[in-house]
């Protein structure tokens, strides 16, 4: 304990050029902690956020990746459509039954089981509608089925809640079609409350707005998802708004024959008591949680489909970490490692550069007693102490940078960085440094040690 007393003192008699030394060791070190805490989180939000209560998404030939990024985390565009009578097939003689009764329409067969229903005993599937947003935030048609059957979290046991209000209904007395349910994030950004009204761009944040509201019937408690930024509308209001119908296609060649009309009234105005007919609807994305016993085959099965493909949110994401994350993860980490090591030979050079003036000092030491072995010491504790101190500070300095960006970030992507959000390799930030100082510290040491006591005296 003497001898980091007197390192201390040594470093204080050199206050200017210690601390600009310990500064550099500590931005060093906060790049270091910004990158693992960073990449940390958002490893674990991206893993997280592909529990997502389903299994396997359907959707249009195309990449896989892109339709999870589509679907899971609203990035990125919608690859295609597929028909809503593919959505059927994946049901039970009858809800498909139902889903005629309901929307109305031409359905080949329409008492069977759909093709791929086997698949899905114990299971559930949930059409989405994607490409419109509200503001700047993605709108997502689909059904109440979305809260009330999917869950999220860690074990994927968490099921949604609601800060205010409720669930949309399929058709409720008071919205009819037209109502929906926002985002926490969506709902502090815009200023919504139950109540209010929304209303969605075709296409584009910038594109055409459609002329019929939707009701905010609920608003969601965060859940720290990308659905903290997504509003949902009702599938069945979704598909009567303008431009949303499936163009009109020959049955046999599948040549489009025009633009489907909405229903009107015999006022011309849209008749919101109607839902759109099941051959004049598209889904973007089909969300499929198969929990029976056949369910392995199913992404075979569609997959050698000429329309449409299967992908795992779980698989895709984690071939996308492996593929893409990891590699720059890696890269920044060394650029910051580099600057950490220079920041260690600032310190070998520092203390080296003061030993000349320090000559007379260490030969009065060595004349009141002191060994070569304590003075090495001493010059060792000197860069110990100014990389374990520049480091100790570039941990705090690194994390509460963390927690001040915190709700720029999770605002902007639902990621929420934490003061104490800490990752596993940050438990070698301190042992490495201890090394990194007594490398740095080594060379004066070796030269204070060698000091000759007579020369140094008689100077």
């Amino acid at each position: 304990m003497r001898l980091f007393f007197i390192a201390w003192r040594n470093l204080q008699h050199r206050g200017l050029a210690s601390c600009l030394t310990l500064l550099s060791m500590t931005l060093g070190v906060t790049l270091v902690v910004l990158v693992l805490s960073i990449a940390g989180v958002l490893t674990e939000s991206f893993n997280r956020n592909s529990n997502v209560g389903y299994n396997l998404i359907i959707g249009a030939k195309g990449s896989p990746l892109q339709l999870t990024l589509n679907t899971v985390f609203y990035l990125s565009r919608p690859i295609e459509n597929l028909p809503y009578s593919y959505y059927l097939e994946f049901l039970p003689a009858a809800e498909r039954q139902a889903a005629l009764a309901h929307a109305g329409g031409v359905l080949e067969e329409p008492d069977r089981a759909g093709v791929y229903s086997r698949y899905m005993s114990g299971g559930f599937v949930i059409p989405v509608c994607l490409g419109d947003y509200v503001g700047r935030f993605r709108a997502i048609g689909t059904t109440p089925d979305f809260f009330d059957r999917l869950r999220y979290g860690d074990s994927g046991e968490d099921s949604y809640r609601f800060a205010s209000g409720r669930n949309f209904q399929t058709i409720s007395p008071e919205h009819g079609f037209f109502e929906c349910v926002v985002g926490s994030v969506v709902a502090r950004e815009m200023g919504l409350k139950v109540g209010d009204q929304v209303v969605a761009a075709h296409g584009d944040v910038e594109g055409e707005i459609h002329e019929d509201a939707f009701t905010v019937v609920g608003i969601l408690a965060p859940t720290g998802t990308p659905n903290d930024r997504a509003a949902f509308l009702n599938i069945e209001g979704f598909y009567l708004l303008e431009n949303h119908q499936a163009p009109l296609r020959d049955a046999e060649t599948g040549q489009t024959l025009g633009t489907a009309e909405r229903p009107l009234t015999e006022e011309g105005n849209l008749d919101l008591t109607i839902p759109l007919p099941i051959e004049q609807r598209e889904v973007t994305a089909l969300l499929l949680n198969t929990a029976g016993p056949l369910a392995m085959g199913l992404d075979y099965e569609v997959n050698k489909s000429v329309r449409a493909q299967a992908a795992s949110p779980i698989r895709e994401v984690a071939s996308m970490l492996e593929t893409f994350f990891e590699p720059a993860r890696w890269t920044l980490l060394a650029l910051t490692l580099l600057v950490c090591v220079v920041s260690a030979v600032s310190i070998l050079v520092s203390i080296y550069n003061s030993m000349s003036q320090r000559s007379r000092d260490i030969a009065v030491m060595r004349a009141l007693g002191a060994s070569r072995d304590k003075v090495l010491w001493i010059i060792l504790c000197e860069a110990i102490l100014i990389a374990v101190g520049g480091g100790l500070l570039g941990v705090l300095l690194g994390h509460s940078l963390g927690a001040l960006l915190s709700p720029l970030v999770e605002a902007r992507t639902g990621i929420r960085i934490g003061l104490l959000t800490t990752h596993k390799d940050e438990l070698w930030i301190i042992p490495g440094l201890v090394l990194v100082g007594i490398l740095a510290g080594l060379l004066p040491a070796v030269v204070a040690y060698r000091t000759d006591v007579s020369r140094s005296l008689a100077t």
